[in-house]
């Protein structure tokens, strides 16, 4: 027999145990990394799990196809594997979703279903007579069906429009206008036919120091937002009181409590698996079948040590391990803290990690120093696939974990804004407010007239590209004045580092997620800027090399006197003009130059938070988070959104008709239902 005709014989033997075993190790991937995503911000643990869940499926689908076209029934252990692969097409509890996306396409899962379970059960049904433990295998069947079912319809609660027609009031015509004129006209007190006064909305009476609880109270506000619907002025106020309490860090943590509570929603089963506790009925049910499976096929089973036995045991333990870890991530799970903490009082109930807490940070500057030399074959083969410039942005970005400096100045500086329009609130003077994306700290601190070219009369883009070039040369320049005595090294660090940090974040916001900004030519921008910055360091490398604080140094020493006369608009580079800037923020002085730079940087991140969709915000949440999302969720509850515009008269009336018509057939209404309008501690 020839060697390639051996190798065909071999796989031919082990190409469905094969695929067995590689769909367990999917699963365990899945169950395991599935919600760790969103605490990392690491690139290889979001590779490993977009690769187990796209491949997953389609394992377990060629897994199918092979069982199905097997008519011989030659192994009665390879029948009972079927059941198996239905329960790991259900798919673990920690995922569902791997993108927003994945949501919208619930009625392809659908169909996959009808078609995945009806192959199973053909496979079942024609070897009937074969697999001598029916008996056992059927359970593990109707297990894995119902699983299967779950995780579609939970994708279909997520969906957009499902969650969207739920916060949906009624169809409300408002009084009858003509029996309101024809009992006027009898004389009947008109006042009568109006609606009856609402009953305001239940407020939040639980400890000051449950956050969890606390967190969930603003959640079940934050849905109405975050499906682009509207709340009204007394919402406004109720969450505006319950935040500007807090101090920053207190602050910060209830929006990572309510943005936990959202990636279960719309990324897991968590939050479905709590409907009238059946999801609690289910996974006990889904743990007792795999465990008397396993139980049952050591006692009735094969005793032999085959492959295929051995094999058999592994997928047993796999299922009982899997169904073990997913019934603790969901009794740990804060949907399983709140149902406890409704019928047990606990005065203080912390939030523990719900993502990353880490800024990523992208320099302009060393992107462009390293990328001046780049010129390997590696490179060349990156080329070719066209995906060179992606590669070296993601090994360009760098993490820092977000400071409690940072959190008190974006809290303190949101809370300031909002006292503004917290008397009355003001649709006008609300957007007014949300326009600032550096110009009313310019005009607070008296630099309006000097520096407005950089920030109201450019785009925002355009601004962000003149401020990160600026704060870096404007660093590298008190560095190399601190190491020659006139300030210390340790004082610039504790002035500049916010400003610093939120410079590389809002570049790292501009190149890697340009779409969570206003729309604009900034990736334009920054590639004719990186153009002209690389030209620029290769004419000076001598003198350069590749230090930063030498091509800072050098940039900042340009004359920038003729720019419009030799520019004009031949290209969208911003480089020097960033230089320009820089040397207009030294003349301020050292300390007043910080604090401005400081203050500017918070708010252009307000400003691009709260131009940022929700959708986009939502899709973060999967990446490890992104702070920009925690300011938009704080600058919500504050009141600083354009989402409250509508009479508390009316919000109340439709709330209240919303208690009495919750569909109760979906596990993700209910759980509104059960927690807002009964909520007690």
């Amino acid at each position: 027999m020839a060697f390639s005709d051996k190798i065909v014989q071999v796989w031919d033997e082990w190409e469905i145990r094969a695929l067995l075993l590689l769909s367990l190790s999917l699963q365990v991937i899945l169950t395991t990394l599935g919600s760790v995503r969103k605490r990392s911000t690491s690139t290889w643990i979001r590779l490993f799990v977009w690769s187990a869940y796209m491949s997953a499926g389609m394992v377990t689908s060629v897994a199918l196809g092979i069982l199905a076209m097997d008519n011989k029934g030659e192994n009665s252990n390879q029948l009972f594997w079927t059941p198996f692969l239905v329960l790991h097409l259900g798919g673990p509890d920690t995922i569902t979703a791997y993108s927003l996306e994945d949501n919208e396409l619930w009625p392809r899962q659908f169909l996959d279903i009808l078609f995945q379970i009806g192959v199973a059960a053909y496979v079942v049904l024609k070897s009937w007579g074969e697999i001598e433990l029916l008996w056992i295998a059927l359970p593990v069947f109707i297990a894995g069906s119902i699983k299967y079912s779950e995780r579609t319809w939970v994708l279909k609660l997520s969906s957009t429009q499902n969650l969207r027609d739920f916060l949906f009031s009624d169809p409300d015509p408002g009084p009858d206008y003509p029996d309101f004129m024809e009992k006027k006209s009898r004389d009947i007190d008109s006042e009568s036919s109006l609606p009856p006064s609402a009953t305001p909305p239940q407020r939040y009476s639980g400890s000051p120091d449950d956050h969890l609880s606390q967190a969930y109270y603003l959640f079940n506000r934050f849905t109405y937002l975050f499906a682009d619907l509207i709340l009204g002025y007394d919402e406004r106020q109720d969450c505006h009181s319950m935040i500007c309490d807090k101090s920053s860090e207190e602050a910060f943590e209830l929006v990572e409590g309510e943005l936990g509570l959202l990636y279960d929603a719309l990324y897991t089963k968590l939050t479905a698996l709590h409907f009238r506790y059946r999801g609690y009925r289910r996974r006990c049910f889904t743990l007792f079948v795999t465990v008397f499976a396993l139980t049952s096929y050591k006692i009735f089973g094969d005793d032999d040590s085959s492959a295929d036995t051995l094999i058999t045991y592994l997928l047993l333990i796999g299922a009982v391990g899997l169904e073990v870890y997913g019934f603790f991530v969901l009794i740990l799970s804060d949907w399983t803290k709140l149902c406890v903490l409704r019928y047990v009082k606990v005065n203080r109930v912390r939030i523990g990690k719900r993502w990353s807490r880490k800024i990523s940070k992208f320099s302009m500057i060393k992107f462009c120093l390293r990328k001046q030399d780049q010129d390997t074959m590696w490179i060349r083969f990156l080329n070719k696939l066209s995906i060179e410039e992606k590669v070296a942005k993601i090994l360009n970005v760098e993490y820092e974990q977000v400071e409690s400096e940072l959190k008190s100045l974006i809290f303190q500086e949101l809370k300031d804004r909002s006292e503004n329009i917290n008397s009355s609130f003001d649709v006008n003077s609300c957007k007014k407010l949300l326009s600032y994306r550096g110009d009313s700290v310019l005009d607070k601190m008296e630099c309006l007239e000097l520096l407005k070219w950089s920030t109201t009369d450019v785009e925002f883009d355009h601004s962000l590209l003149l401020w990160h070039i600026a704060t870096q040369l404007c660093y590298f320049d008190d560095a190399t004045r601190a190491v020659q005595g006139s300030n210390s090294l340790q004082n610039l660090k504790k002035h500049s580092k916010i400003s610093k940090g939120l410079s590389e974040y809002m570049m790292y916001i501009l190149v890697m997620h340009p779409n969570m900004l206003p729309k604009g030519i900034g990736e334009i921008r920054f590639k004719d800027t990186c153009a002209e910055a690389i030209r620029f360091f290769q004419r000076k490398k001598k003198e350069i090399g590749t230090k930063v604080d030498e091509a800072c140094h050098n940039l900042y020493e340009i004359d920038t006197n003729f720019l419009e006369q030799a520019k004009g608009d031949a290209t969208k580079s911003v480089l020097f003009y960033g230089s320009r800037l820089a040397k207009q923020l030294q003349s301020l002085g050292f300390e007043r130059k910080w604090v401005l730079m400081n203050k500017v940087w918070v708010e252009s991140l307000s400003f691009a938070a709260v131009h940022c969709g929700w959708k986009e915000h939502g899709q973060q949440l999967r990446r490890g988070g992104e702070l920009l999302t925690h300011v938009c969720l704080l600058m919500a509850h504050l009141g600083l959104s354009e989402q409250y515009q509508i009479q508390k008269q009316y919000f109340r009336i439709h709330q209240e008709k919303r208690r009495d018509k919750l569909p109760l057939c979906y596990p993700f209404l209910k759980i509104f239902a059960r927690f807002v309008y009964r909520w007690k501690v």
